[in-house]
């Protein structure tokens, strides 16, 4: 009887072996469109909007610092008004885009560009 046993378990074909591989590439593809693509698309937005920023634009701090922009420096650094007589130097990328689009749609301005008009 054991070598009838033994004789059907040499037999089978074992189960799933191309299986694994499409698995494999299947999670690696769900986890670029979930994970990484959208990721790399905010970065690229955040880096867009940091560069477009002007003078006289108002802003929030990713620290939620409100102010406005005095002056660009060549470092890659802005200048920026929270006060009166109160400038604060600041990296470029310290910018929140959602939180100064948050802003922007709170107040009713379309763009950055018009809040700087408005006094």
């Amino acid at each position: 009887m054991t070598t009838t046993f033994a004789s059907v378990m040499l037999q089978a074909q074992p189960g799933g072996g191309a299986m694994m591989p499409i698995m494999l590439v299947g999670m690696i593809v769900v986890m670029y469109f979930f994970m990484i693509r959208p990721q790399q698309k905010r970065a690229k937005e955040q880096k867009k909007f940091a560069e477009s920023m002007g003078t006289g634009d108002k802003i929030i701090t990713t620290s939620g610092i409100h102010g406005r922009i005095v002056r660009t420096n060549e470092d890659g650094t802005i200048v920026i008004e929270i006060d009166r007589n109160t400038n604060v130097t600041i990296e470029r990328q310290a910018i929140s885009m959602e939180m100064t689009q948050a802003y922007l749609k709170r107040t009713g301005q379309t763009s950055a560009s018009s809040v700087a008009t408005v006094k």
